[in-house]
């Protein structure tokens, strides 16, 4: 296993399996770039936090099931499925907030991280925003 397999998998579990977002962003390079299909591009460790914490805080039980993983030239790539239950509430990208709807979502994601001497330099998310929002029945 190389460095950016280890650095995105410990990542993941930090976020996504433990709930930990300040031990995710530890994970970052201080320019880190995160660039997602509901936000955009996101900079810096202070605004990476509070991506991940509109996840964690939303989805309190969530968890990331990986359905492939790669690693190629200092990138490593996951694909698989958040899934978690919406209990609290969430900031949506237009800064609205939307109440828990107590729905289920499992919503297929890649993603791919970009590691220069053991930290995420680019982190790239891919999900499909409105299957998100169907599933938590706030569009059709």
């Amino acid at each position: 296993m190389g460095q950016a397999r280890e650095v995105l998998d410990r990542m993941t579990e930090a976020a996504v399996g433990m709930h930990d977002v300040d031990a995710a962003v530890e994970l970052y390079s201080d320019d880190a770039v995160v660039i997602t299909p509901d936000v955009g591009t996101v900079k810096g460790h202070d605004k990476i936090a509070e991506y991940w914490h509109q996840f964690i805080d939303a989805f309190p039980d969530a968890a990331y099931e990986t359905t492939m993983k790669l690693e190629s030239d200092g990138r490593a790539v996951d694909e698989g499925f958040f899934v978690g239950t919406n209990t609290g509430d969430m900031t949506m990208p237009s800064g609205e907030t939307v109440s828990a709807t107590g729905k289920k979502v499992k919503l297929r994601s890649c993603d791919i991280a970009t590691v220069k001497d053991g930290k995420i330099t680019e982190h790239h998310l891919y999900f499909d925003e409105s299957e998100f929002e169907r599933q938590l029945g706030l569009s059709s």
